[in-house]
């Protein structure tokens, strides 16, 4: 039983797609005795936390609901023996789940975070991945950009994949089996959208049939090119460990992946039709990553990912598991069945997030700053009061003033640091930083860092755990999470934290961070994206 969670309204597609104002509310009926007043007056009607309103992005009035089952009359059945193997003697509509969502009724979809907290929401049968996220991400006052995603987690399978931005949230729900240890969890995921960038290595060039074919070696945005065309006929390849149906044995295949679906060969590498098994379709399942492989299948290595039917609700029974042999082959064969499966529309669902990510304050779901560079203005504090410096020439001193300052503060600040950095507030003001997660074990951060993705500059701080006093940067770079202690130092009175035995030093571990942001030091890349986790 989940208790403390909370009801939210999520607005439908037209006011998240078209920013169409919320016109129009669905109230809560009125109690007995009139309408609600407020300090005696005449008002709205007060609305209750407990009764949720439903927002529509249209002034259209909303349409009248269809009755539930729970409002149908019960028909007596005559024939309790030939109805349903539950031998049930009353006659009822189907349960909510059970089939394809009405549309313009409301459903409501539990989201969890990372910690185990819940949070229910409100939406319609066609509300989208993005649009849950987008307003988890206001109500819990994240910081908002496109790696937030909701991810679809098996508990009792071990399987879990990311929601595609365009998904139903509510379809995705209706698929599960009654019962079963499904839910949704909201948490970042920086690997989403990393095989559109120019400088992704996710295709290896011995894996792809058309750089083999060509005999050369091909830009990575070429390769996006061919896969998305539907004209082209790229093809993935390469051996995988195959769980045979109803055993723990694993033998080893060579598998082609085309739009047609996944094929093994049946002698060895040959691709001839006679020796080629067809294995699984595309368009009628879903790609998942398995999280316990070892466990719970037995898998070979670490890297295990399964293909489950859209007609598989819950078992193991119908669940295709495959293992590769590394992190690299397996991210390979997950990005190709995504670009096969959605094509354009994984690309559309990439430029959306950029464009949102672009659009200003006042019109895009969050605002990612307080003001707008255009209403900043110079001032003057040099008086008793403030003034409004509206002389260009004067504003222009002011500028270089200001920038000369900075500087001698920037040169001060990268210096040895004095005595008064050694103060308590100090040496603990990491902790209130969204990357410094206290102290967690070796093994939980390299899960954590897998699970949010695994893309070069992912890192988090922690506390030592061999090091009472240090620290320990977790950083990831080519799919593989390094550790940097990160050690503290006193001289003449000044403490100073270090990582290349006080060669480069910080007064805090928020500038140590800040400068390797900047520039990459003795890592292998700069930080780029720290994990965080946010309270439902």
């Amino acid at each position: 039983t989940i208790t403390g969670c909370q009801i939210l309204s999520l607005p439908t597609d037209n006011a998240m797609e078209g920013g169409a104002q919320q016109s129009s509310l669905w109230e809560p009926p009125e109690q007995d005795g009139g309408p609600g007043e407020r300090d005696g007056g005449e008002g709205p009607p007060e609305v209750k936390r407990s009764q949720p309103l439903f927002i529509h992005g249209s002034s259209r009035q909303p349409p009248q609901e269809e009755p539930r089952a729970s409002s149908l009359p019960s028909i007596p059945n005559p024939f309790p023996e030939l109805c349903s193997p539950s031998n049930s003697p009353i006659l009822s509509s189907p349960a909510l789940g059970q089939g394809p969502p009405r549309e313009g009724t409301s459903h409501v979809v539990k989201v969890f975070g990372e910690d185990g907290a819940c949070r229910s929401l409100e939406a319609s049968a066609g509300t989208t991945a993005r649009q849950l996220c987008e307003t988890l991400v206001r109500r819990t006052r994240a910081l908002h950009d496109h790696s937030w995603a909701l991810v679809e987690l098996h508990q009792h399978l071990a399987l879990e994949r990311c929601l595609e931005d365009h998904e139903s949230v509510v379809e995705v729900q209706s698929s599960w089996a009654p019962g079963a240890d499904s839910r949704f969890v909201f948490r970042k995921n920086f690997a989403k959208y990393e095989l559109f960038k120019s400088n992704a290595s996710l295709f290896p060039e011995v894996m792809v049939s058309s750089c083999l074919e060509a005999n050369k070696s091909m830009a990575h945005s070429e390769l996006i090119q061919n896969f998305l065309n539907s004209g082209s006929c790229p093809e993935v390849q390469g051996f995988l460990q195959l769980r045979e149906p109803g055993r723990k044995v694993w033998k080893r295949f060579h598998f082609s992946l085309r739009r047609s679906g996944l094929y093994y060969s049946t002698k060895g590498t040959s691709k001839d039709p006679r020796h080629l098994q067809y294995f699984a379709d595309l368009t009628e399942s879903n790609i998942y990553y398995v999280t316990q492989g070892k466990k719970l299948y037995g898998t070979p290595t670490e890297f295990g990912f399964c293909i489950k039917p859209h007609k598989v609700r819950s078992g193991v029974k119908g669940l295709k598991l495959l293992c590769s042999e590394d992190e690299q082959s397996r991210s390979c064969w997950m990005a190709a069945f995504r670009l096969f499966k959605y094509g354009m529309q994984l690309y559309r669902n990439y430029q959306q997030a950029q464009a949102r990510l672009s659009q200003p304050p006042w019109i895009g779901p969050t605002p990612l700053r307080s003001v707008s560079d255009n209403a900043l203005v110079a001032m003057d504090f040099s008086g008793c009061t403030g003034r409004v410096i509206e002389n260009p020439s004067e504003v222009l001193t002011a500028a270089l003033e200001e920038a000369q300052a900075w500087r001698k503060k920037t040169t001060h600040r990268y210096s040895l640091p004095t005595a008064c950095h050694s103060s308590p507030l100090s040496a603990a003001i990491h902790r209130t930083q969204p990357w410094f997660h206290g102290r967690i074990s070796r093994e939980d951060t390299q899960q954590l860092i897998g699970r949010q993705g695994l893309v070069d500059g992912v890192f988090l701080v922690r506390e030592s755990q061999r090091n009472p006093k240090g620290f320990v940067l977790s950083l990831c770079h080519l799919q593989r999470v390094k550790h940097y202690l990160i050690l503290p130092s006193e001289e003449e009175g000044r403490l100073y934290f270090t990582m290349d035995d006080g060669q480069t030093r910080f007064a805090d571990l928020i500038q140590l961070v800040e400068f390797h942001q900047i520039n990459r030091g003795i890592l292998p890349c700069k930080l780029r994206h720290y994990c965080t986790c946010v309270a439902l």
